[in-house]
């Protein structure tokens, strides 16, 4: 139904509204909700009228379950970027030239209550 609702719900939900708003106020309540419901309706109906005048005889054409957001599957889409990509990378003109590694042994500092560390808070 709509919103996952089944007819079940939506009649255990008109009762359960029933009890809560009365007899004597229901009838209001029901038609309101009619007006609104159906003013919704005409609001898409418009909205899509003006969308397919926009965009004339292409609106049609359009895929619209492409465009589901529902569908987004963010690895799908970079390796369908990665398979268009029919140029392969450029080459770097000079090649990459790895840093010169320290040639002494590693010295770990270890701060105690003794050392301060080097950095002063008063400087600052």
């Amino acid at each position: 139904m709509f919103f996952g609702l089944t007819f079940e719900k939506v009649l255990l939900i008109g009762v359960i509204a029933a009890l809560l708003i009365g007899p004597e106020r229901l009838p209001r309540y029901a038609e309101l909700l009619a007006s609104t419901v159906k003013r919704v309706r005409d609001f898409a109906r418009g909205a899509q009228t003006r969308v397919r005048e926009e965009m004339g005889p292409e609106f049609d054409e359009v895929d619209w379950r492409k465009l589901d957001p529902r569908q987004y599957d963010p690895r799908r889409i970079i390796r369908e970027a990665l398979l268009e990509d029919d140029e392969p990378a450029p080459k770097p003109a000079t090649p990459l030239i790895a840093p010169p590694r320290p040639s002494g042994p590693m010295v770990r500092h270890t701060f105690t209550a003794a050392t301060p560390p080097p950095f002063d808070s008063e400087a600052t």
